[in-house]
């Protein structure tokens, strides 16, 4: 994608709607939070908390603030993490999907596979998983094959290893 095409898709977005300012607050509040100071910042919170716990003689109330702030923290991180964990996992499909496309040895039928339902996924799964235990009889590291290829391979090693057997005598 050039710096055009780019400049195109941001510019249809609406920097006063709220799920712009949403996509952004959620952005640098999870990179804030993610940082050693935001640890600090809650151990102080706690340390001042217990602190206070003899000047409160351990009351209700007192139990009650810490129960409240964590509760109420808790469940708004959850949706701003949501946000930018939903964010990046776009990202990153969208960079797998472009390499996969540049690719001539890569199998398109992979484009989207996140699109794709469980059992299908599944499926795939199974699929690849023979195709590690293909790789691993060929005991090369350092080839690559599709999977369509490594059945090809494996057909040909395996005609080729029952004519050997047939020629050998008894």
């Amino acid at each position: 994608m050039n710096k055009q095409q780019t400049e195109i898709t941001t510019k249809n977005v609406n920097k006063k709607s709220f799920r712009y300012f949403f996509d952004k607050m959620a952005t640098k509040v999870t990179k804030a939070s993610g940082k050693p100071a935001a640890f600090i910042v809650a151990c102080v919170i706690v340390v001042a908390w217990l602190v206070t716990g003899p000047l409160f003689k351990y009351s209700d109330t007192w139990q009650l603030v810490i129960n409240t702030g964590t509760t109420i923290i808790t469940f708004l991180m959850v949706f701003i993490i949501q946000q930018t964990q939903n964010k990046d996992t776009v990202a990153l499909q969208i960079k797998l999907n472009e390499l996969i496309a540049s690719s001539e040895f890569a199998s398109n039928r992979l484009v989207n596979v996140e699109d794709l339902t469980s059992e299908d996924l599944e499926t795939l799964k199974k699929f690849y998983s023979r195709l590690a235990e293909l790789a691993q009889k060929e005991r090369d590291v350092h080839k690559s094959h599709s999977l369509d290829e490594a059945h090809l391979q494996h057909k040909k090693k395996l005609s080729l290893l029952t004519e050997q057997n047939n020629r050998k005598p008894l």
